[in-house]
């Protein structure tokens, strides 16, 4: 995704009537406080799969260390989201915004993509991904994804720049060297096509497809469960990150002069607001869909909530406790002793 610079779309080939520009109805209130929203239910579901997982389940396994990391990259990205709503006045906050953005951008669509496959091995090779599914190659497959979602980070990294417009007012965005900045474009916009659309929405299809097949000839009394969940995390990847990724690709489509016209720019600018914030949704819903819907996570969930008010309620009662004991002691009279 390409940050907040996303909307810089100002190719030089052609200049458009102001009367034709399409933006978002009131904008500069709406945005900031949908970005907030986002940003805060993002922290809230991340940080509680965070903490469950840390402190009170013990990783076990390759889907545990996956969840894991999916629940920290989410929250990375939710951590970018206030970020994105007051432009950067100084290059190094500029670039260490475009760095987190793009990190939480690729390494959860990784991640997610990589809760499909580990899905796909315990299901459908459930006895030969055994040795595949332990939790060392769960840990030797979380680096890899982030060291590749490091090295697809850094070149927005590299190219983010602060800009002043029209108006004097400074933004961040990306400033591609002007004798390759087609190509750099071109680069941006297809490595975002290629992850999320080309590479892990055909990688998840394929592994649901095969989950489903399965769990088709099964006679488990939670079979339908199952078909629901699988259902509902291929609905919701779809929904979230296929707009987006198609809003993308029109603008490529763009870069080679072709929808290059006045009202399709004013269309495609306007379609990218909408599907980035639907696209941003995505790191609220994971935890929802990854952690409280699964029996194993909700079970220590509600024995470390049970857990923390029983120990509250035994506190306050102590105190309670405590309280009436001094004041009985405070009111009892002092026998003189002669």
């Amino acid at each position: 995704m390409n940050a907040s610079y996303l909307e810089e779309i100002d190719y030089d080939y052609y200049t458009c009537d102001q009367n034709t520009s399409s933006e978002f109805p009131d904008g500069s209130t709406i945005l900031p406080v949908l970005y907030y929203a986002l940003s805060c239910l993002g922290l809230l579901g991340n940080c509680t799969v965070l903490w469950v997982l840390l402190w009170h389940i013990k990783l076990r396994n390759m889907t545990d260390v996956c969840l894991l990391n999916l629940a920290l990259s989410d929250l990375i990205l939710a951590v970018s989201l206030p970020l994105l709503v007051h432009n950067s006045q100084n290059l190094t906050s500029c670039k260490l915004m475009t760095g987190v953005y793009q990190l939480g951008f690729y390494s959860g669509t990784f991640f997610v993509t990589s809760m499909s496959v580990d899905r796909y091995l315990a299901i459908v090779h459930a006895v030969a991904a055994m040795r595949a599914r332990t939790l060392r190659y769960g840990i030797i497959a979380s680096i890899v994804i982030w060291v590749v979602a490091v090295t697809m980070a850094v070149p927005q990294v590299i190219f983010a720049s602060l800009e002043k417009d029209d108006n004097n007012s400074v933004s961040c965005q990306p400033l591609y060297p002007f004798e390759s900045q087609q190509f750099w474009k071109m680069l941006r916009n297809f490595s975002e096509n290629t992850v999320g659309l080309f590479l892990c929405l055909p990688i998840m299809i394929f592994c649901y497809v095969k989950i489903l097949i399965v769990l088709s000839k099964s006679r488990n009394s939670k079979k339908d469960k199952a078909v629901k969940l699988i259902f509902t995390i291929v609905c919701v990847f779809v929904v979230c990150w296929v707009p987006y990724n198609v809003t993308v690709f029109l603008q490529t489509l763009q870069l080679f002069e072709i929808l290059n016209n006045c009202v399709a720019t004013a269309t495609i600018n306007s379609a990218m607001t909408f599907a980035e914030i639907i696209a941003l949704s995505h790191c609220c819903v994971n935890p929802v869909i990854y952690a409280f819907v699964g029996e194993k996570f909700r079970k220590s969930l509600g024995k470390v909530l049970t857990r923390y008010f029983c120990w509250s309620n035994q506190r306050r009662m102590a105190f309670s406790q405590r309280d009436t004991t001094e004041k009985e002691t405070s009111n009892t009279p002092v026998r003189s002793e002669y």
